[in-house]
């Protein structure tokens, strides 16, 4: 592998003679969605970015505590809002579907000594904590913790407009990381319409944005005004802030 902090960490790259014989308590699990993300960032831009993250900040743990965290391969399958449903390739999850993932996961590292679980979701859409506590009945055992990689630090201070789906934040992120999947000349403006009715605006309730009215080009923000270089002063508390969620609750008790 060509970073050797990595080695073991990531689960997409290192093979079983890097875990062979190894003791680990903690694993991480990136959770996207596939999904248009505006008209210049991939598919599986929530996956992307999710797994990055992780395996930075398992890298770090790694590195300067000699803490093993391994990352898991990023699933998939996200849930989707009305109007995404009908775009090509895009591909909407349910709750069964993603409970049933996240158990048989559970399950599988449960079975081979595991206790602790991470799951960095990168999706807007994805919201874990039903199953999670379903799991927690099932399981009680065995820890599991979600952490939303979009939330863990606030953009005011780092970009010049809010991204809420594929935006400066999102496009800046992915040029830092993956500046080969990024074709800024193609991007829409992300300009966005909000809910008719005031109240769903401000958050005094909640419904489902249908896509296709809310978004003229899948995106929500401008990307227009994403570097590189926004990217990689973002990531770094993100990844400091990670580092530490992942110490914390691989060695440490609940209560």
């Amino acid at each position: 592998m060509e970073n050797p902090d990595e080695r073991g960490v990531d689960l997409t790259r290192c093979c079983y003679a890097d875990l062979r014989g190894g003791t680990y308590r903690l694993a991480v699990l990136p959770w996207g969605a596939t999904e248009p993300h505006n008209l210049h960032l991939p598919y599986l831009t929530d996956c992307l970015l999710a797994q990055s993250l992780a395996v930075d900040a398992a890298a770090r743990l790694w590195r300067e505590r000699g803490v093993r965290a391994v990352v898991l391969p990023p699933v998939t399958l996200g849930s989707q809002n009305p109007g995404q449903w009908d775009k090509p390739f895009c591909l909407h999850a349910r709750y069964e579907t993603q409970r049933a993932v996240l158990g048989d996961i559970v399950a599988s590292l449960r079975r081979q000594g595991l206790s602790r679980l991470i799951v960095l979701n990168g999706h807007g859409g994805n919201s874990f904590r039903n199953m999670v506590r379903d799991l927690a009945f099932e399981y009680p055992d065995f820890l599991i913790a979600v952490s939303d990689s979009f939330g863990i630090v606030p953009q005011r201070d780092f970009f010049e407009e809010r991204d809420d789906h594929a935006g400066e934040m999102e496009t800046s992120l992915m040029m830092h990381y993956h500046p080969e999947l990024v074709n800024l000349d193609e991007a829409g403006d992300g300009e966005s319409k909000p809910f008719a009715i005031p109240s769903l605006n401000e958050k005094v309730g909640w419904a489902p944005r249908h896509w296709d009215k809310a978004t003229i080009d899948s995106g929500v923000g401008n990307p227009r005004k994403a570097s590189a270089e926004k990217g990689a002063h973002y990531v770094k508390p993100v990844i400091e802030k990670l580092a530490q969620l992942f110490t914390e609750v691989g060695q440490g008790e609940l209560y």
